[in-house]
């Protein structure tokens, strides 16, 4: 899903590239296999991947409810967007009245809904965008950017679950599409916070999918990695190609020219507007993973979120290799011991 050499893609072009297409383990739409015809909540529509889902949606002929953020956009601004088989609504999604609000309308307009997807994350206004997390040391950062993340992006998912659950239980299907980041998966020096607020998200998608498989409910976590908007009219939507984080004053201690505070700065600096993922190539994808039979619990998107996320994997392999023995020798009842830990032949 990089950047090929053309630096614009429509989504109907995304959609007729045929190596695009998600596993036959999925079991994805496919001429043989085509879908049924959706509906969907997207929060956060008005971000650059969120615009391109979208799009890519609709462009399928699927019933879309675009979700705009109360304190960025208006009314005006979302009936300007509108594509034609979708309609603007605005909420908070820290405001449980204002997401049970757009979950109610939307079901009172469509009839029902089938999927939904949070693309929303952290906003604090900054220079006429808005951020989707804050870079800096965890010492540097206060009390209330602190809060605001995990209001936003912990809080603000739940939020959602919590308050659409009953209408997909009621009807015995339905579809979260949660996107995450790869900040989900590893530790990242300079976005602690933003890192635990995702790790908290996954965490809580993982649980939850035990409890609601009963209801032929499911969910995937998206963990996109360096995206940028690539539709060849973003600018005429004053949409920003891509996102962008609040960067803290760094205090004295994690000053330094090569300070680890300071990587995740250095990391956007130096990426600017190359971010090499394609938000259109990934709208297709993720159109796809809502409407296949197996969804995987995790789709990455981009090869830096393999490799970054398949790396760290390893490492835990390694230090969970190195570190066998002792578990073991701390078993009071041999009975009790798992499989793992018995065949381990480390005395």
């Amino acid at each position: 899903m990089e950047e090929g050499e053309d630096d614009s893609l429509s989504p109907n072009a995304a959609s007729k590239i045929s190596n695009l297409r998600l596993p036959a383990t999925c079991d994805p739409p496919s001429d043989s296999n085509p879908p049924k015809q959706a509906v969907w909540i997207i929060f956060g529509a008005t971000g650059h991947l969120g615009r391109s889902l979208v799009r890519a949606a609709t462009g399928h002929g699927d019933n879309v409810t675009s979700v705009g953020w109360t304190a960025e956009h208006n009314m005006e601004e979302m009936r300007s967007w509108q594509e034609n088989n979708s309609i603007g609504m605005l909420c908070d999604i820290r405001v449980r009245e204002t997401v049970d609000a757009v979950i109610k309308k939307s079901i009172e307009h469509w009839g029902k809904i089938d999927i939904i997807a949070n693309c929303t994350g952290y906003g604090t206004q900054l220079s006429n965008s808005v951020t989707i997390g804050v870079i800096g040391a965890c010492e540097d950062q206060d009390d209330h950017e602190l809060r605001s993340q995990f209001e936003t992006n912990f809080m603000g998912t739940l939020n959602i679950l919590q308050l659409s659950l009953p209408h997909f239980r009621s009807q015995n299907h339905g579809r979260y599409l949660i996107f995450s980041s790869t900040s989900g998966a590893l530790g990242t020096p300079g976005l602690g916070p933003f890192c635990s607020t995702k790790y908290a998200v996954e965490g809580l998608i993982e649980s939850m999918l035990y409890e609601i498989d009963v209801y032929n409910i499911k969910a995937t976590l998206v963990e996109p990695g360096h995206m940028r908007l690539d539709e060849p009219d973003s600018k005429s939507f004053g949409i920003k190609k891509y996102s962008a984080f609040k960067v803290k004053m760094a205090s004295e201690p994690y000053r330094g020219a090569n300070a680890p505070a300071g990587h995740a700065r250095r990391m956007v600096q130096w990426l600017n507007d190359r971010q090499p993922v394609s938000t259109v190539k990934s709208a297709e994808v993720i159109w796809q993973l809502a409407h296949c039979s197996y969804p995987p619990l995790r789709l990455l998107l981009g090869s830096y979120a393999v490799e970054s996320i398949r790396d760290r994997l390893r490492s835990i392999v390694e230090e969970v290799r190195d570190i066998m023995p002792i578990p073991k020798r701390l078993m009071m009842n041999r009975g009790l011991e798992t499989p793992l830990l018995s065949n381990d032949s480390t005395g």
